[in-house]
């Protein structure tokens, strides 16, 4: 992990803002929650950011095409950026697959972590056959996969394996991303 997030840009109340990224079926959401409830983070799902026809597209099989997440990414910038103005520290769950959409991500808050959830395609699959009420089809994963670009190193963040029990998950995230003095007491690595 590079830089560690606490400068205040003019903000009066230092600011943290995380971004939990990983391919449909990661847990990314799960994750990002955990972390809100964990440090007092403001959690928001990048899914219900999108607009009806992107809903539409992927609940149909169709997967997303740059120009259809450009406004949505952009959207999500503008919701951190808004925050941070505000003082108010925030954790998302969003894809942000390319470097591309991560370097737009960062036009928000002045600074921004990333937690990749990584592992084996078998195990997000298996996860993503059992979740219900999901408009993200199985069938999309393939080509999540095949736009993944990991976090480059000079990318602020961490990756962890997505194999691991989603406590453990949160536990590592804020540990590994010095969240501890946001909120509640991190409990210690077992």
């Amino acid at each position: 992990m590079t830089g560690d997030g606490r400068r205040t840009h003019g903000n009066p109340r230092p600011t943290r803002h995380v971004v939990v990224m990983g391919v449909s079926g990661a847990g990314k959401t799960t994750v990002a929650r955990g972390i809100s409830e964990l440090t007092g983070l403001t959690f928001a799902e990048a899914d219900e950011f999108h607009s009806e026809a992107n809903v539409a597209r992927m609940r149909s099989g169709v997967p997303l095409d740059d120009a259809a997440r450009w406004p949505w990414l952009r959207d999500l910038a503008a919701w951190m950026a808004a925050r941070h103005a505000e003082g108010v520290s925030t954790v998302l769950a969003c894809s942000a697959l390319k470097r591309s959409y991560r370097d737009l991500l960062r036009q928000g808050p002045p600074d921004l972590d990333f937690v990749h959830l990584d592992g084996p395609a078998q195990v997000i699959r298996d996860r993503m056959s059992r979740r219900a009420g999901h408009y993200m089809p199985t069938s999309l994963l393939d080509s999540q996969t095949a736009i993944l670009e990991p976090l480059r190193p000079d990318e602020s963040g961490v990756v962890l394996d997505v194999s691991l029990p989603p406590d453990e998950l949160v536990t590592a995230a804020v540990a590994r991303l010095g969240l501890a003095g946001t909120g509640a007491p991190v409990p210690q690595l077992g």
